[in-house]
């Protein structure tokens, strides 16, 4: 086990192991040079590439809101504090989320826009894949996410980790 794995000793409470690979590598994802923390920089690169462009000062604002034990770094305990937040998900925060999906602004992400912003982010996947994930989520069959099902999706998803 790596040192920035989560063990079960310091895992936050209600993270299944299905939850812990996966964060593991979505943080991975963040911390570009391994080093196992995620820096402000790695964390502007991220955000960068799915096409949000934020201020330093809304990085510095994010970086305080997760960073909890104030070093300058989200290790990978703040990352899963973060992601199992409670369920009082921010309608802003989540429609934002949405918009960095939705490439063509017409209110739905499709699999083409999900594995485009997979892609960016290094995963390997189909569209094929894609549309799995999608069909998973998609409650009126239209074969795409609206913001309902996305606003659903990620409530049902962090009630799942209390």
């Amino acid at each position: 086990m790596t040192s920035n794995s989560i063990s079960e000793s310091t895992r936050p409470n209600n993270i299944y192991p299905q939850d812990r690979d996966e964060l593991q590598k979505v943080f991975d994802r963040f911390d570009a040079n391994g080093d196992g923390k995620i820096s402000s920089s790695e964390l502007a690169d991220v955000l960068r590439a799915l096409g949000s462009e934020s201020s330093p000062e809304e990085m510095s604002r994010i970086m305080e809101e997760i960073d909890t034990d104030r070093d300058g770094y989200i290790n990978l305990e703040e990352f899963a504090l973060f992601c199992k937040s409670d369920g009082n998900v921010d309608t802003g925060e989540l429609r934002d989320a949405f918009e960095l999906y939705d490439k063509d602004k017409n209110g739905l992400i499709s699999a083409t826009e999900l594995h485009h912003v997979l892609k960016k982010l290094g995963e390997k996947c189909s569209v094929q894949d894609c549309q799995k994930m999608i069909g998973s989520f998609d409650s009126d069959g239209d074969g795409n996410i609206s913001f309902d099902e996305f606003k659903e999706m990620m409530t049902k998803s962090n009630a799942n980790k209390q």
